[in-house]
């Protein structure tokens, strides 16, 4: 049998078709049944194009999904996605909606680019003007859902690989090292709430943390019942959370630590135990008592005028006013130019950040550093060791050298 040939007299192979427009066309058959066509301007374009559908097939690649989208690929995620905390969970959620699924989640799965990914990132970096904590947040959940797609053969490989490192390296945005207040700093910071009327009353809270370098969510999920005052024992065992949901608004839950280092039994130095007793009595004084139940949880020990929990926005934003206001004061005092220390912009997580690097400093042992803030990877306490131990040795290496140039000036 005389085989096929297109008009320029090449022989056409099975499945394959020149069009009365002379363009070409290949027709098969998906490893669901379904007929797929593929079209070429020439035999040989299109030959190309079935070289790489049969790359698909050998490497597993569905030919029948070319037109699913990466939200698509999402929603089977959400599926799948199994074992996550509900507010981790939620906050993917959240990402996802605010970020992805009007962006570059309405584009096809297949299309989709190594290029197309860096060119997302830098869109919300420089139009969207996000935070590159935001961006990484969105490449923690677009990655797993790219993982997703491979597993189940929508893509050959994960487009997203390295794409937030790249960007940082590109844009010179390495993280920032955590920062501590140094001791003068501590010092000028409970001294100005101690004896400054309008702060004083965070003074017990802000000390609490900067006493036991508990995470915000834990400190503001406290309850009194978790203190044991006789043995002076703090015991972690759940965390206070702020969820913000599309559907249902804004609202607190109780969650259990994320791992089982989280559940920790922490020891109460002097200064937490005062902090805990001033703030008793600032209760008991106002008549401010605690009113809320969250989870069936109740009577925390840090609550605002109206009773209710605190939460990180409302610490931070305090932060804010109060080292305005402290370093405000430490300048207006100042004797002409003499050297001042002031407060740099912090937030609630560098208190945590402070007392590990106190008991770093004060050489506590890295393992019992670690059981205190919860740390699951000790790879993480070391990193904060490593930092804190330098800095200390440098402040410490200039002082003594600057005592000797007193001793050789005498």
């Amino acid at each position: 049998m005389e085989r096929r040939k297109d008009s320029n007299g090449r022989v056409l192979k099975e499945n394959e078709t020149q069009r009365k427009d002379g363009t070409y066309m290949y027709r098969w058959r998906s490893s669901i049944g379904k007929r797929e066509t593929i079209y070429a301007p020439t035999l040989d374009k299109l030959r190309e194009k079935e070289d790489n559908i049969q790359r698909d097939k050998y490497d597993g690649i569905r030919t029948d999904a070319k037109n699913v989208t990466l939200n698509e690929v999402f929603d089977l995620w959400k599926i799948m996605k199994k074992g996550l905390k509900d507010n981790t969970f939620q906050n993917y959620m959240y990402t996802w909606e605010r970020f992805v699924r009007d962006d570059i989640g309405k584009n096809r799965i297949v299309a989709l680019k190594k290029s197309d990914i860096r060119r997302y990132y830098n869109k919300m970096l420089d139009e969207r003007g996000l935070k590159v904590a935001t961006i990484d947040s969105i490449h923690t959940v677009l990655h797993q859902v790219l993982d997703v797609a491979v597993e189940d053969g929508y893509i050959r490989n994960n487009i997203g690989d390295k794409a937030i490192k790249e960007l940082k390296q590109s844009r010179n945005l390495g993280s920032e090292k955590r920062m501590a207040l140094t001791v003068e700093q501590q010092d000028l910071f409970l001294e100005y709430l101690r004896v400054t009327p309008m702060y004083n009353h965070w003074y017990p809270v802000f000390a609490f943390m900067l006493g036991t370098g508990l995470r915000v969510g834990e400190l503001t999920g406290l309850r009194f019942e978790d203190v044991d005052e006789e043995e002076g024992l703090i015991d972690v065992n759940h965390t206070l959370v702020y969820y913000r949901h599309s559907d249902n608004g804004c609202y607190f839950g109780i969650n259990t630590p994320k791992t089982k280092k989280g559940e920790r039994t922490i020891p109460m130095m002097k200064s937490v135990k005062e902090a805990l007793e001033q703030e008793k009595e600032y209760q008991e004084y106002t008549g401010i008592h605690c009113k809320v139940s969250i989870d069936g949880y109740t009577n925390f020990i840090f609550v605002n005028q109206n009773g209710n929990v605190q939460n990180q926005s409302t610490l931070n934003k305090a932060l804010k006013r109060i080292i305005r206001d402290c370093n405000q004061k430490v300048l207006d005092n100042r004797k002409g130019n003499e050297k001042v220390i002031l407060l740099p912009n912090f937030s609630c997580h560098n208190l945590r950040h402070t007392f590990a690097t106190r008991l770093c400093e004060a050489g506590v042992n890295i393992k019992v550093i670690q059981e205190l803030l919860g740390h699951t990877d000790i790879s993480t306490t070391l990193d904060i060791y490593t930092d804190a131990t330098k800095d200390f040795k440098k402040k410490e290496m200039l002082n003594f050298e600057e005592f000797m140039n007193k001793k050789d000036n005498e």
